[in-house]
């Protein structure tokens, strides 16, 4: 029992990995749906399902990774889609420390990631 759990931890969970983009992009979302030319009823219901999606899905992130890898994951999809979406949907400038920063981040979860995967024990 032992050898299956020690090789289950070290490859990482494909499906983890969707639930912590999935919940990225849902908070993103939900910043989004702040700027929306909707009515303040609509958007704060939209904000209030967005953020309830997202932590559906970190949960079930946190149940197929550590939380450094399902967090490091969830906050660049987040970091990444919501500057995204404020250039191109509300024409905010986006500077070059912004894509270096991006550029970073997206190298410090690469590097997390496959740092902590051989190091996670299934203690179930």
């Amino acid at each position: 029992m032992e050898e299956g759990a020690s090789s289950s931890s070290s490859t990482p969970n494909p499906k983890g990995y969707a639930w912590a983009v999935s919940a990225g992009f849902n908070a993103a979302l939900a910043a989004i749906s702040v700027k929306l030319p909707l009515h303040q009823f609509v958007r704060y219901g939209l904000v209030l399902l967005f953020n309830v999606t997202m932590w559906g899905c970190y949960v079930n992130s946190l149940k197929a990774l550590s939380s450094l890898q399902a967090t490091v994951t969830n906050f660049a999809t987040n970091f990444i889609s919501s500057g995204l979406a404020g250039f191109f949907f509300f024409r905010e400038p986006l500077s070059f420390q912004w894509f270096a920063g991006a550029l970073l981040i997206i190298i410090g979860v690469v590097i997390l990631s496959n740092s902590s995967i051989k190091k996670k024990v299934n203690t179930d």
